[in-house]
């Protein structure tokens, strides 16, 4: 029922893996010798712990509604059990609650 939802979760699973791999090889470089360019390395970290964050949440949520299609869940409000809008799903393909539920 869920082929092409499945489909479009598991490219952006590989997506968000990929980015989460080149985020943490960065983080994981040298830094620079000349202590000028370490103030620019530090504040680039900054930002690169931030993506590293918000891409293992993403890829945690993502994870998570490939469960639920598998269980069969997928569409389900988490919340009042009512069906997720199918634009919703569009819009946010993770989604756990209608929008009733998440205003």
């Amino acid at each position: 029922m869920y082929e092409e939802k499945h489909q479009q979760l598991t490219e952006l699973e590989r997506v968000l893996s990929n980015r989460l791999e080149g985020v943490s090889s960065d983080l994981s470089s040298q830094h620079s010798a000349d202590s000028a360019e370490q103030v620019t390395e530090r504040e680039n970290e900054d930002v690169l712990r931030n993506l590293q964050e918000e891409t293992r949440l993403e890829l945690k949520q993502v994870r998570a509604a490939l469960k639920r299609i598998e269980s069969g869940e997928y569409s389900v409000c988490a919340q009042c059990g009512e069906d997720i809008s199918p634009a919703r799903l569009e819009a946010l393909p993770y989604a756990t609650l209608c929008i009733r539920c998440a205003s």
